[in-house]
């Protein structure tokens, strides 16, 4: 009599072995796409700053600026955008948030310097 086939053991550690390699590919996978929405709210920040650098020339002043009467379309607007977007203006500073919409935590900012900081999982931005 020729059986063939797999016993329960071994079956048992494929399934340990497929385990572990998906314990240490899953985070890696979230990190990636985590860094492919920081893009989208990295590249939406970028043109919402050069737009208010545009917007000052008007009246030397950065007070009047705002996501809603720049130059450039309203990335609120955009479907299916994962981020908020906020300008916080004064006369000489302002201080652009994206703040991710699934989790307010979770946030990038970038002021007229070009300085970029970020909170919750995006404290690590650069």
């Amino acid at each position: 009599m020729n059986k063939s086939g797999f016993t329960l053991l071994e079956i048992i550690i494929v399934i340990i072995i497929v385990g572990v390699l998906a314990s240490l590919a899953l985070p890696r996978f979230f990190g990636t796409i985590e860094y492919s929405k920081a893009q989208e709210a990295l590249t939406n920040l970028a043109v919402l700053r050069r737009s208010m650098g545009r917007c000052y020339l008007f009246d030397l002043s950065y007070a009047d600026c705002d996501v809603t009467n720049l130059d450039v379309e309203d990335p609120n607007m955009t479907t299916g955008a994962l981020f908020t977007y906020r300008v916080d203006s004064g006369t000489g500073t302002f201080l652009l948030t994206a703040e991710n919409r699934d989790e307010a935590a979770n946030y990038i900012t970038i002021n007229q310097d070009g300085v970029k900081t970020g909170a919750g999982i995006y404290a690590n931005i650069r």
